[in-house]
């Protein structure tokens, strides 16, 4: 019995070194090694609710959210008062735009607080009242909201409602135009040296440019099939994420969108990152310029409750107006889920659902009735890693993350994939962030610059 009780003593004092590990870890912004460290103090120690809400955090910091949920759940579980396992839980539901669950985790860990010897909600957060209140007024817009808002099929579509040809453009405006109907190379990328320069489209090309990719998007399957002849090449990219900069390097790298070097862009390429409106206009030019030259999938970011509270409906607001908010919300839900490459490569942002034995079929929805074959390679998007990319089940799953050190903080590099047919082989170049681009330093603009005051609270 002395044994057993010394073997755990010694258990309970070892995952408490990990932990303070752990902690460094977090502190020095390595969320994912801090991860693995509060897993193995988990392991020696599964009943201490710190270790699960830590651990929490951690993912949150990841922006894994639905892993912060359960294991801030877990540590309630362990402890019902204990406040910060709310707190945690409040904040993931929060991250994820529900204000409504991220409320009443919020009250409960405040009123736990309250009825405590220890006054403080979160020892490391002296303003956790201020965001008790400030989620009271989001669910209060949201409320009112819901009160006031249409159904979806009594809504008028707002693309339906502009005519761009309409809108003068201002003889003293010396920007990028577009002659005519057709968006061209010349074009693109005099637009983009404008963005280079933080100078702005006229909104009538912006309008433009968003209309035409709308009525390409719109006919477009669930699932889209590419096909890489033998002896081309076919790249895929991950998060962007609003760094505009990093996409210019991209194409410096790998060369410009064109139907000899196309690209598929998987998804999150607005919030966070301050030039989100820059980013999602040029990939949306050279969608227009050449349809089969850039694909686009949606992400998780590419939703009116993502961009509500990550910034690219402030950054849009704030560059572009109102309309432009709704046009853009539209235009998403536009946008294809999935992609598959020549039978083999099936492309995804994050996945599409919470069960198992999903067939091609269920994305489509329509005329495709069978599962991908066991042999095909899968390629998805939307976490951070170090190197950009990470290769998993003995090569048959690669992450990549395009967003060099992400949100200015991470220290990550970013990542594309190079396939050429027919064996479609990854070619993988990482990359890292740019600080300057042909010599001019990158704007001084900070991430979540447009994000709204509420979600800066929790950065």
């Amino acid at each position: 019995m002395a044994t057993i009780i010394e073997s755990a003593n010694s258990n309970i004092d070892r995952a408490e070194e990990i932990k303070l590990s752990a902690n460094e870890a977090f502190k020095a912004n390595k969320f994912s090694q801090a991860i693995d460290l509060y897993s193995q103090a988990i392991e020696l120690n599964g009943s201490n609710a710190v270790y699960w809400a830590n651990r929490a955090f951690a993912h949150t910091k990841l922006e894994e959210y639905g892993s912060a949920v359960q294991d801030a759940t877990k540590a309630i579980e362990i402890d019902p008062r204990y406040s910060k396992g709310y707190y945690r839980r409040g904040a993931a539901y929060l991250a994820m735009g529900k204000f409504k669950e991220a409320l009443k985790d919020f009250q409960q860990a405040h009123s736990l607080s309250e009825t405590s010897s220890v006054k403080k909600l979160c020892p490391n957060d002296p303003d956790a009242t201020k965001k008790l209140k400030e989620c009271e007024k989001a669910v209060q817009k949201l409320r009112f909201e819901e009160a006031i808002a249409v159904h979806e099929s009594e809504k008028r579509s707002i693309a339906d409602s502009i005519d761009f040809h309409t809108i003068e453009v201002e003889s003293q405006y010396t920007g990028a135009r577009i002659e005519g109907e057709v968006v061209t190379l010349e074009f693109v990328k005099k637009m983009m040296d404008e963005f280079k320069n933080q100078r702005r489209l006229h909104k009538r090309y912006a309008y433009q440019i968003i209309l035409q990719a709308r009525e390409m998007l719109q006919v477009m399957p669930s699932l889209v099939d590419i096909s890489v002849p033998n002896g081309h090449h076919f790249t895929v990219c991950g998060d962007v994420h609003g760094q505009f900069y990093d996409l210019l390097n991209i194409f410096e790298l790998n060369g410009l969108p064109s139907e000899e070097n196309p690209y598929l862009f998987n998804g999150d390429f607005v919030d966070r990152g301050s030039f989100s409106v820059d980013v999602i206009l040029t990939l949306f030019a050279f969608k227009c310029m050449s349809p089969t030259a850039m694909h686009l999938s949606r992400g998780n970011h590419e939703s009116k409750s993502m961009n509500k509270i990550y910034g690219f409906e402030g950054e849009v607001r704030s560059k572009l107006g109102e309309t432009f908010v709704e046009l853009f919300a539209e235009v998403f839900c536009c946008l294809p889920l999935a992609h598959v490459i020549n039978d083999k490569i099936f492309v995804v942002h994050g996945g599409l659902f919470s069960v198992d034995g999903v067939k091609l079929s269920d994305i489509r929805a329509i005329d495709r009735f069978c599962e991908p074959p066991e042999e095909d390679l899968v390629v998805r998007s939307h976490e951070v890693k170090d190197e950009g990319y990470e290769i998993e089940h003995n090569g048959k799953l690669i992450t990549v993350f395009s967003a060099p050190n992400y949100c200015d903080q991470m220290g990550n590099k970013g990542a594309f994939i190079r396939f050429t047919a027919p064996d479609l082989k990854p070619d993988i170049v990482s990359f890292s962030a740019v600080v300057c681009h042909n010599l001019q330093p990158h704007p001084d603009v900070k991430p979540m610059a447009y994000a709204s005051n509420f979600l800066q609270m929790f950065s």
